[in-house]
């Protein structure tokens, strides 16, 4: 392996020496795109977790990990005969440019929102000249989290007026699917075998959530995922503190932990 090679080449030479049959490794050869992909998703999230530590040199490694999953599918393509890596480099480049007409070509746009909607109408165009009873919401991918994608339904519908004008009528709607929950709850303690409701019911409350976020203009993933660092921060005060005590949680009364619970509550304000 050559050192005159450009990062990006050296890596495609690694992979490639990695996937060869001979002398390669076992593991790397036997998997296939169905078998990465988790690998795929699992590094994109440790690069939005790197992201929210502020750690830019753990960022650093796992956008390099990230990276190294595109090579690693693009390698497999290529064995396969239907593209390689430069063929996705250039296949972004393309897109980017096309979908990018302010910067390089002569359209002008006022702000950040209006570029949005432009980007929304040309991806829209595109998916119309790709099939001409293309519905608004094709294109949207099964694999996203559920939150995430279910705010990218709700802009889709909303491009085209599919949307509540206010958020008061979005909690209105929740407050409707709460009630619609209890009534189950209800159901069920009588006796009812309601389970499959109970849960249709709770992913329509858990929907209208998702609307609600994307009315107060914010990213639900990222306000669940500040809310689970806060509970394991806390959770793990509590833990120091029962301690401290001579105590243990799992022999502790639930009035005792909550009692804790306040005290680290209180000391973080």
């Amino acid at each position: 392996m050559t050192t005159s090679k450009t990062p990006i080449a050296k890596l495609i030479t690694i992979m490639e020496r990695l996937r060869n049959p001979d002398g390669g490794c076992p593991w790397d050869i036997e998997q296939d795109f169905s078998t990465i992909a988790p690998y795929t998703i699992e590094e994109a999230y440790e690069v939005a977790d790197a992201i929210e530590s502020g750690d830019m040199a753990h960022l650093k490694d796992e956008l390099g990990d990230l990276l190294f999953q595109v090579i690693f599918h693009a390698r497999m393509a290529e064995e396969k005969g239907h593209f390689d890596f430069d063929d996705v480099a250039t296949s972004i480049c393309d897109k980017m440019i096309r979908r990018h007409p302010h910067v390089f070509g002569d359209a002008g746009f006022r702000d950040a929102e209006a570029q949005t909607r432009a980007w929304e109408t040309q991806k829209a165009l595109e998916r119309q000249q790709k099939d001409q009873n293309a519905s608004v919401l094709d294109g949207m991918t099964g694999g996203l989290p559920a939150l995430t994608r279910a705010i990218k339904l709700q802009n889709r519908a909303a491009r085209v007026g599919f949307d509540w004008p206010d958020t008061a009528q979005v909690l209105d709607k929740l407050n409707e699917e709460m009630a619609e929950l209890s009534h189950e709850l209800v159901q069920a303690s009588k006796g009812a075998d309601v389970q499959d409701k109970i849960a249709e019911e709770f992913g329509d409350m858990m929907f209208v959530y998702a609307n609600l976020a994307r009315h107060l203009n914010i990213d639900p993933e990222s306000a669940l995922r500040t809310a689970n660092y806060k509970f394991e921060r806390r959770f793990k005060q509590v833990e120091h503190l029962a301690m401290a005590q001579g105590k243990s949680l799992e022999n502790m009364s639930l009035e005792e932990m909550d009692q804790l619970w306040d005290q680290v509550k209180a000391q973080e304000k």
